[in-house]
């Protein structure tokens, strides 16, 4: 499963659906990446069916989730694990629940499906793979966090998790996507087995 998240524009959709993105993201938490659910809509509006819509927040109040599920509908919603206790969601949204580097322990009871990062989203700043790698066992761990093409195929053999996210390290500018880039990084991915 390879996400390409942060995205702002039209161009920047289309070449990841093109690329072949499993899944795109549209982040609705402070971010130079931040867009409004009426945004994420209209880019949104074209995605095929096979490619998931992700809505990605981080403390959503349930206010500001139910104006995105409503107005932008979305097929996951991502945000921090602990969020999902205070929020409506309904079953037919997806969770993708965020678990960050030195909050996860042996003990830490980790969902079927989930995504695991550094501290700091959208920073580029890489996990410990080898850390990453004892959680990606327990569950279908999206890998996030200081991915990149020239990584990512290293990345997936060292932690074998189910999926990888990418945002940063495929654009020119902060929130400005690089369609070769996006490629490049699908490609690099699927160079590699997810399993």
């Amino acid at each position: 499963m390879i996400k390409i998240c942060g995205l702002t524009d039209k161009a920047a959709v289309t070449a990841a659906i093109d690329a072949g993105a499993d899944a795109v993201g549209f982040v609705f938490a402070k971010s130079p990446r931040q867009v409004t659910a009426a945004v994420a809509a209209t880019l949104a509006s074209d995605v095929p069916a096979h490619v998931q819509r992700v809505a990605v927040m981080r403390h959503p109040s349930n206010a500001e989730w139910q104006e995105v599920l409503a107005r932008f509908a979305p097929d996951v919603l991502q945000t921090d694990a602990d969020d999902f206790l205070q929020l409506d969601v309904p079953a037919k949204v997806e969770r993708w629940p965020v678990y960050r580097e030195g909050a996860v322990t042996a003990d830490t009871a980790l969902p079927a499906t989930f995504l695991y990062e550094g501290s700091n989203s959208g920073t580029g700043e890489r996990v410990d793979w080898g850390l990453a790698a004892t959680y990606a066992r327990r569950g279908r761990m999206i890998l996030a966090g200081g991915l990149s093409a020239a990584n990512v195929t290293a990345a997936i053999e060292s932690v074998a998790p189910w999926g990888v996210d990418v945002s940063s390290a495929v654009e020119s500018a902060p929130g400005m996507k690089d369609p070769a880039k996006i490629a490049a990084f699908v490609i690099a991915a699927k160079s590699a087995k997810l399993n």
